[in-house]
């Protein structure tokens, strides 16, 4: 999840831009169109890509971007993340289509029928996301602890790229990801070397345009670059027509089945879902990992856009999530993928100048242009680089200097991130990040939480003489707790408009979750021009170089009351409450 790692803070643009109203279709029509285009050229390889990788047909994943630009991308008002199919809900939507008979295009009937089959689990997906919205949980974007949620990412990643590299050079992937993993040098041995030549160069080119520091270089989406490459290589090769060629004396077969296959018609690609799927068991598996895993995905990218809004402007993450839902829903019922607000597009949306939400129509549009009047064009398109793109987003997610950021962050985050990156590998999305949580929640108890507050967090506020507020924790600040707390914070300095002092020096243990939402809770008190000041923490002992590291209080720490109103030698309160009526300050501290 490197990309959420973005910078933060991004200067006010000196034209204000209202956010969610139509007038805009017409005033910031010269920006939107243009970035709407651009993106639209990243987009349809990755959307083909992503739909093949997933076992659908590769228009599918057209549908979906179509949808979640015209349609959901309306409903929602975050006004600059880009809604599509994204590579992170690739694992869910091939697993799906394989546990419902999936054969890889042995069996073309078996696999339309699963097909149809994952197509009513996306539908039944997109109802709970519907329902999550309606009951505003968009609030689970803030449960999870943060080094889980990577874990489950990198694995993604890795799980990409193990089934890709036999696609990249020819050959089919077949077997779970640690065995793909292990047969890669068998996979290189017997590539087809004409096909692994394109996805080779296309490789290269992903890898090494960042290099080239050029600014006109740097504009041009490295997708496209390998689109306008990889075509010609292809009609170098012939792909278009069956044949086969001798190289080293052994004889190898091309020909169409390594090229995209697209209709001519958009129409008669549109299938409806076999609503008899879900009178199987193993059926809702795949919904609560869909509803779950894609809604989180969603709401954290959502929120790692509004950090990067020149404009400050922040997402309803329950419309949002609402808005996705219904996209799903649409989409699931024309053969699409699902969708959720999708980060790389998104930042790509802010490069290109967009303004509003009206870019993410636009390039639903553009994309229907693209797929009605060029899919000769399209068809052109070899697999080997689609599988390149995918190579590359899945190295991006399991990034070495992931596994080292985590190790900075401490030891404890690290056996967090690698403990729900091989339990997802060794057996699926929902256990692996459950395993995750619960190790979490031991560490959590380990260090000092006690097990009542693991869930119900004590609390204490009190209104100062200068206008704001205190808010003190005690016992312990960790994920499972902060949304309570979050929502203690907000409510006495965001909806009462006043600054808010956060002491934790009663805390005997704060986790690195609560750290990285803290942070996040104060660049979003910047953006509506209040302070969020954190003290109390001098005390504790950090677990990490990283200044969002874990905190632990020392046993023998004077600072070390269980009181939540119990200030240390070390808080760095501004400040003395005022405990005078007028004031309204009586000091309140019970569990919430």
């Amino acid at each position: 999840m490197s990309e959420q790692h973005a910078p933060a803070v991004v200067q006010r643009l000196a034209e204000p831009v209202p956010a969610g109203t139509f007038r805009n279709l017409v005033r910031y029509v010269r920006y939107d169109c243009i970035s709407g285009l651009l993106v639209a050229l990243i987009a349809l390889p990755l959307c083909l890509a992503i739909s093949l990788a997933s076992g659908y047909p590769a228009i599918a994943g057209v549908f979906t971007a179509v949808i979640g630009g015209v349609v959901a991308g309306l409903i929602s008002r975050s006004e600059l993340t880009i809604k599509g199919p994204a590579a992170g809900l690739i694992v869910i939507a091939l697993g799906c289509m394989q546990e419902f008979g999936y054969t890889g295009g042995q069996d073309a009937a078996a696999d339309m029928q699963a097909y149809r089959m994952a197509l009513a689990v996306g539908a039944a997906a997109a109802g709970l996301q519907i329902l999550f919205a309606l009951l505003r949980a968009g609030v689970l974007g803030e449960f999870f602890p943060t080094a889980a949620v990577h874990g489950m990412l990198a694995a993604i990643g890795v799980i990409i790229i193990s089934k890709q590299i036999p696609v990249a050079v020819g050959l089919k992937a077949h077997g779970e990801p640690l065995e793909l993993l292990a047969g890669i040098p068998s996979t290189i041995l017997h590539m087809n070397p004409e096909i692994a030549v394109i996805g080779a160069i296309s490789l290269g080119l992903l890898f090494g345009k960042p290099l080239i520091r050029h600014p006109l270089w740097r504009k041009i989406p490295a997708p496209l670059v390998v689109i306008v490459v990889a075509i010609p290589l292809g009609a170098w090769f012939d792909l278009s027509h069956d044949h086969t060629y001798t190289l080293a004396g052994h004889r190898y077969r091309v020909g169409e089945q390594h090229l995209v296959n697209v209709p001519y018609n958009v129409l008669t690609a549109v299938v409806h879902p076999d609503f008899s799927a879900l009178r199987l068991p193993a059926a809702w598996k795949w919904v609560a990992m869909y509803a779950l895993i894609g809604s989180l995905e969603s709401l954290l990218s959502a929120k790692a856009i509004d950090l990067l809004d020149p404009w400050k402007r922040k997402t309803n993450l329950d419309r949002d999530l609402l808005a996705v839902g219904i996209g799903n829903l649409l989409s699931a019922m024309v053969g699409g993928l699902p969708m959720i607000s999708e980060i790389v597009r998104s930042r790509a949306n802010i490069d290109n100048g967009a303004r509003t939400r009206f870019a993410n129509m636009y390039h639903g549009l553009c994309l229907v242009v693209f797929v009605v009047l060029l899919p000769g064009l399209i068809h052109r398109i070899p697999l080997a680089a689609l599988a390149a793109m995918l190579i590359y987003t899945g190295y991006r997610l399991a990034h070495p200097r992931e596994f080292v950021h985590a190790f900075k962050i401490g030891p404890e985050q690290f056996l967090v991130y690698v403990t729900t990156l091989v339990t997802v590998l060794a057996t699926d999305l929902l256990i692996g990040v459950a395993v995750g949580v619960v190790l979490e929640l031991a560490i959590d108890v380990a260090n000092g939480a006690k097990l009542r507050s693991l869930f119900r967090p004590v609390v204490a506020v009190e209104a100062r003489e200068d206008g704001t507020c205190r808010v003190a924790a005690a016992d312990s600040a960790v994920f499972s707790n902060w949304v309570l707390v979050r929502k203690r914070i907000v409510c006495e300095g965001l909806q009462q408009r006043r600054d808010v002092v956060l002491d934790l020096s009663g805390a005997r243990f704060v986790d690195h979750t609560v750290m990285e939402k803290i942070h996040e809770l104060e660049l979003q008190f910047q953006r509506e021009g209040l302070r969020l000041q954190v003290v109390g923490l001098e005390l504790h002992r950090s677990f990490g170089r990283d200044p969002r590291s874990a905190r632990k209080l020392p046993k023998n720490s004077a600072a070390g009351g269980s009181r939540p109103g119990a200030r240390g030698d070390g808080s760095a309160v501004a400040s003395r409450a005022s405990h005078s009526p007028e004031a309204g300050a009586e000091q309140e501290a019970r569990p919430i």
